[in-house]
C-alpha cells in the first residue's frame, strides 16, 4: 500500500467513525460512559480504569455512582464499598474518587494542566503537573491505586501512557465522538494514545518500525500520522484502533 492510498484508508476510516453509533452496547468502549456526564474528572475516572477487556470495563464503569465525585469523603468510601476491577481493591477505587473530589475543590484538571504544558507546549509536561498533583493530594497508596495514576513522567519514559493520552484526546479533541472539554490545548500537540490494537495496526500499516510497545513507538505513530495531519495527528487513534480491534487488516 502506498502513501496516498494508506492516507485514503485511514481518512475514509475516520469519516465512517466519527457518529454516535461507534458508541453502543454492540460496540462498547469506555468514552460511552464518559460522553454521558461530559465532565472533566468522570471522564478521567473512565480513562483510567480503561484497561482490559472492553465489555468489562463498561460494565463496571456503569455500575460505579459518579455523583460520589459530588459528596464528601465518609459518603464516599461507603458508596463505593463494593466496587472493585482486576488490580483495584474497593479501598483504591474510593481513593481515587478522594482523590478527584479533592481536586475538585482545589482547581480543573485543564488548569493543572496547563501548569506544566504551557511552558513548551509539550502534554507530557502537562501529565507530569496533573499526576504530580494528583499523587499530593492523597497520601494513599497501594498498587491497584498507583497503577491508575501510572509513574509521574520523567525525562527517560518508557510507558506509553496510554490512558492517559486517551484522556488527552476525549478531553482536547472535538468531534462527534470525542468531547472537547478543554479549551487552551492544542491537537497538534497532543499524542497517540497506544494500545495492543493501535501497535498491531500501526506496525502492519508501516506506521510503526519499532518492536517494542513503549513511549518510543508513541512517538513513531504520531510523527507518522503527523504527515496525514499535521494539526490533528490524533484523529486517526479511534479508527486504528477499531482497524486492530475488528480484525479488519490482518
Amino acid at each position: 500500500m502506498n502513501d496516498s492510498e494508506l492516507v485514503a484508508l485511514l481518512c475514509n476510516e475516520v469519516d465512517l467513525r466519527n457518529n454516535k453509533n461507534e458508541l453502543s452496547d454492540i460496540k462498547p468502549d469506555p468514552l460511552m460512559v464518559a460522553s454521558r456526564y461530559k465532565e472533566e474528572y468522570s471522564a478521567l475516572v473512565c480513562a483510567l480504569f480503561a484497561y482490559g477487556d472492553v465489555r468489562a470495563i463498561v460494565s463496571f464503569l456503569n455500575s460505579l455512582d459518579f455523583s460520589a465525585l459530588n459528596k464528601d469523603e465518609k459518603s464516599i468510601e461507603h458508596g463505593l464499598s463494593g466496587n472493585y476491577y482486576r488490580f483495584q481493591t474497593s479501598l483504591d477505587v474510593q481513593a481515587l474518587f478522594i482523590t478527584l473530589q479533592r481536586a475538585k475543590k482545589i482547581d480543573s484538571l485543564e488548569n493543572i494542566f496547563m501548569q506544566g504544558y504551557q511552558k513548551k507546549y509539550d502534554v507530557m509536561d502537562g501529565l507530569c503537573s496533573l499526576i504530580t498533583f494528583l499523587y499530593d493530594i492523597n497520601t494513599y497508596r497501594s498498587r491497584g491505586y498507583q497503577f491508575l495514576l501510572g509513574k509521574i513522567p520523567q525525562k527517560n519514559n518508557h510507558s506509553p501512557y496510554k490512558r492517559w493520552h486517551m484522556y488527552l484526546r476525549w478531553m482536547v479533541r472535538k468531534d462527534c465522538l470525542d468531547l472537547g472539554l478543554w479549551k487552551h490545548v492544542r491537537t497538534q500537540d497532543l499524542l497517540m494514545p497506544l494500545d495492543t490494537h493501535t501497535f498491531r495496526i500501526g506496525k502492519k500499516l508501516g506506521l510503526i518500525t519499532r518492536s517494542t510497545y513503549d513511549f518510543k513507538a508513541v512517538l513513531e505513530l504520531t510523527q507518522a500520522c503527523q504527515k496525514f495531519d499535521k494539526n490533528d495527528p490524533v484523529k486517526f487513534d479511534f479508527a486504528l484502533y477499531r482497524l486492530g480491534q475488528e480484525k479488519r487488516i490482518n
